[in-house]
């Protein structure tokens, strides 16, 4: 199997697997305790609970703290509904993390709407009188990077708080300025599934929306999986290690992507982008039988939160794109670990599928 589905789930680092497992202790061993236990071995388990915390912390900016969550839609819910914000306003092309719990706190919700290339315009109109901006800083589905600064800048200066899903750039690039919370994922990039964090500025305050032993500040109650937290940590410190490294790789394989891929049609920015997300589309193109023919290759037909459930994708309408146009598209995610021949032999054996269709 050729895994170019990056945006889905990133594989797991061996490092950050390695930092796992003196915390998958069974009965003999060091390492199972609860960190919340006063005891020696509580206090181990919570000291390698607070190292992960500085690690994460370190891909975002300073300021603030990080509440361990069960993942990035926890975390989005707790910024959104926590906040206690009443009018909301977000863009066009969230996650359904954001734009399914911002309606369900805000039916009136305001929509900001992106242009033909995946850019929410940093003067978009937003109403006065709104309590928060949600805008995420790279888009899962097409990779566009939106002006979150900018967008920040502005909702501050009008009374509002700022939350950005970092999900799909934490870790890849620089953590977003400006934010008053920051919602990221760990499975995103090269850590555990399971476990994600909210980053809250200080001076930010919430409501939880978990109530019980009163964990992670009060925020969040339950008890936390060292082990997920040192797999996440170990991972958050990797991708600062490696930073440099791993964007010459990416940048490479976006280059070869592009080549290989002439004769498609990109959606999306070309330059305000993560390169390890290229969304292609072709006229007519069937792709379930294109999926279906590709069976060697993991790729997308756009969001894995969304797919099979036979919707056009909103993020491609909301570039203008029709509901036919948009069902002609695939999604290929590549990052640190993907090899060049691995990508050249993918694109050999989707085109030659889309070429088996009379499309390419």
């Amino acid at each position: 199997m050729i895994y170019l589905d990056y945006q889905a789930t990133t594989p797991l680092a061996p490092e950050a697997r390695e930092a796992m497992m003196p915390w998958l202790a069974g009965p003999g061993e060091a390492g199972f305790a609860n960190p919340h236990s006063p005891h020696r071995a509580g206090r181990a388990a919570a000291a390698a609970v607070e190292v992960a915390r500085a690690q994460v912390a370190g891909l975002l900016p300073p300021g603030g703290r990080v509440v361990f969550t069960s993942g990035a839609t926890e975390a989005i819910n707790l910024a959104l509904a926590g906040s206690g914000r009443k009018r909301l306003a977000v863009s066009a092309i969230e996650h359904a993390a954001v734009l399914d719990t911002a309606q369900a706190l805000d039916p009136g919700v305001c929509v900001l709407p992106v242009d033909g290339a995946g850019l929410v315009d940093a003067e978009a109109a937003i109403p006065e009188g709104t309590g928060l901006v949600s805008v995420m800083q790279v888009n899962n589905e097409i990779g566009t990077v939106q002006p979150i600064e900018a967008l920040a800048r502005r909702a501050r200066e009008m009374g509002a708080l700022f939350l950005c899903d970092a999900v799909q750039g934490a870790g890849k690039i620089a953590g977003p300025e400006g934010a008053d919370l920051i919602a990221l994922s760990a499975h995103k990039l090269y850590g555990p599934k399971g476990i994600g964090a909210l980053w809250v500025r200080d001076g930010v305050e919430l409501a939880p929306l978990i109530h019980g032993g009163g964990q992670e500040g009060g925020l969040r109650s339950g008890t936390l999986s060292p082990a997920l937290c040192a797999g996440f940590g170990a991972a958050a410190a990797l991708c600062t290690k490696l930073s440099e490294t791993d964007r010459v790789h990416v940048e490479k394989l976006w280059a070869r992507a592009l080549a290989l891929f002439a004769g498609w049609t990109l959606n999306g920015s070309a330059t305000e982008r993560w390169h390890g997300n290229i969304n292609l589309r072709l006229p007519g193109l069937d792709v379930a039988r294109l999926l279906s023919e590709c069976r060697n290759v993991a790729f997308s037909a756009g969001s894995a939160c969304a797919s099979g459930s036979g919707r056009p994708s909103h993020v491609l309408r909301a570039l203008g794109l029709s509901d036919r146009d948009s069902r002609t598209a695939i999604r290929i995610g590549f990052g640190r670990y993907t090899g060049d021949d691995e990508l050249e032999q993918a694109a050999e054996a989707i085109n030659a599928a889309a070429r088996a269709q009379g499309v390419l």
